[in-house]
């Protein structure tokens, strides 16, 4: 099959002629008939598997037939959880659609109100938007969503992991209930079947299978002693030149800035991205990472969601994510577009139960490498069983008691400092708004120095909304202790000064300038 054989535009294939697209992915081939149909589309699809051409497309199908007068608001609404998402999506529509000279404009927090007024003021084809900031808009009238005909949900499960399941429906709730709804997510739990049956009419079901887990992204795993032993091999493979470009992945805000900053002292040309930047330092970063002016990002899972780069090399799980889904979503930063690509994950004992979840979703078992001098000193298992093997092919994991997901509070067990898999991950106070964050009225204060392998501080507290502004509606921890993000989807707490002082003090250390 072709594009051509979907009946699309002939502005429309011209333009994907020029880009280079000749024949549809398994989720576009599937998706676009029954959208351009007119019916109500329920897709479950990975990253890196061509599903935003699969609604931008039959969007832009609609749109190429002008309607006379032209509405203020827009007729096509496309939401999506983060700005790098959205940024992502509106290039893909202007990179197809610019032979059609539409309107069409991207409403992100972070971005000043005076700009976006400005772009409100001509009638609009296509609107891009992030929850929060689009319903601050509606609910302040400046938005007209009277007159929308298609309405877009793009990766639906992370927007309801990220609290917006209220934002949602509200906004469905100023649109037509004659429009046309695509919902496109990764993972269909029991909340994106909630949303999906109420905001869908007798959908169409578009299931691809997963792909992160495909052999052309080849699956590392370095265990480690301590943050130390972490450090060291983080060196290792930044000055590797096997590592072309990456993407390092780190738990919280703060643990970015501390590695970006480290990095960049030992030569490398490195950048962080989180939630606490604003739009147009965001924008640049991304811009000078495509660019190659910036060869490792270190980033947080909210603030990379999205990130759509074709020559990363290596994705480097500095800490592990919280869930299965999101090691998926991370991996599939690399390999993409059939190129081939390596994950090489970083874990110390305490998270061999999020080893097991992460092998068990992806069905395949992570190799275990080792870097010749910076062998792990301490048995990976609890000594009850066998451990993995290392080399290619390794085999899984004891499955032993370490930890359990959600942590709870740390204990000892054998006189070792230990918490449960969540934490383990490095998700502590200053995490992003991840999903199964929990609440705590007061910090736990370790007896030890912050340490991401084993744990110092109580689960995030729960963002609430605040009255206003700020990326996708203004969410304000409670009892925050340092400046707010007015651009993080889901900005969480800031993890204690003592602990923070001590992984900078490990940092600077480990990465001093030779």
């Amino acid at each position: 099959m072709s594009f051509s054989d979907l009946s699309l535009h002939p502005l429309i294939l011209k333009a994907l002629e020029t880009a280079g697209y000749t024949e549809p992915t398994p989720v576009q081939a599937q998706s676009i008939p029954p959208a351009l149909a007119g019916r109500d589309v329920l897709a479950t699809a990975e990253t890196g598997t061509g599903k935003t051409a699969a609604f931008v497309l039959p969007a832009l199908q609609r749109l190429a037939d002008q309607r006379t007068p032209r509405p203020r608001g827009p007729r096509v609404l496309v939401l999506t959880p983060t700005r790098e998402l959205a940024s992502q999506v509106i290039q893909a529509a202007r990179n197809y659609g610019k032979l059609l000279r539409l309107n069409t404009v991207e409403i992100l927090g972070g971005t000043p109100y005076r700009i976006q007024l400005q772009q409100l003021a001509r009638p609009i084809d296509l609107m891009v938007a992030t929850p929060g900031r689009l319903l601050d808009l509606v609910e302040r009238r400046r938005i007209d969503l009277g007159e929308l005909e298609l309405l877009v949900l793009d990766e639906a499960d992370r927007m309801l992991d990220m609290g917006f399941i209220d934002d949602i429906r509200t906004i469905a709730a100023a649109t037509p209930a004659a429009r046309q709804t695509l919902l496109f997510t990764a993972t269909l739990d029991r909340g994106v079947t909630k949303i999906a049956e109420s905001l869908l009419t007798d959908p169409v079901r578009v299931a691809i299978s997963r792909t992160a887990s495909a052999a052309d992204i080849e699956q590392r795993l370095h265990q480690i002693d301590d943050l130390a032993h972490k450090h060291r091999l983080l060196r290792h493979w930044a000055a590797s030149e096997e590592v072309e470009k990456a993407i390092i992945f780190a738990a919280t805000k703060r643990d970015v800035d501390a590695l970006a900053g480290a990095l960049a002292d030992e030569g490398h040309a490195a950048a962080g991205l989180h939630g606490d930047m604003d739009q147009r330092a965001r924008n640049r970063t991304m811009s000078n990472l495509r660019s190659g002016a910036v060869r490792l990002l270190v980033a947080t899972d909210v603030a990379a969601r999205g990130i759509d780069v074709r020559d990363l090399s290596h994705v480097i799980n500095f800490d592990l994510p919280r869930s299965a889904e999101d090691y998926v979503h991370r991996i599939g930063r690399t390999g993409r577009a059939g190129a081939s690509g390596v994950a090489i994950s970083f874990a110390g004992r305490s998270e061999r139960g999020m080893l097991e979840r992460i092998e068990r979703f992806t069905g395949q078992t992570l190799a275990v490498h080792v870097v010749p001098g910076m062998e792990p000193t301490r048995p990976f298992s609890n000594g009850s069983g066998p451990s993995r093997r290392s080399g290619p092919g390794g085999g899984r994991p004891h499955r032993g008691n370490g930890g359990g997901y959600g942590g709870g509070s740390p204990h000892r067990s054998g006189g070792e400092f230990r918490r449960g898999d969540a934490a383990a991950s490095g998700a502590g106070r200053d995490s992003e708004r991840m999903p199964g964050g929990r609440s705590a009225d007061r910090p736990f204060r370790p007896e030890r120095p912050y340490d991401p392998t084993r744990g110092d501080g109580a689960p995030t507290d729960r963002p609430r909304r605040s009255a206003g502004g700020g990326d996708n509606g203004g969410f304000r921890a409670a009892r925050s202790h340092a400046p707010r993000d007015k651009g993080s989807a889901g900005a969480g707490r800031e993890r204690s000064a003592g602990g923070g002082a001590a992984f900078k003090a490990a940092s600077d250390g480990l990465f001093r300038r030779r």
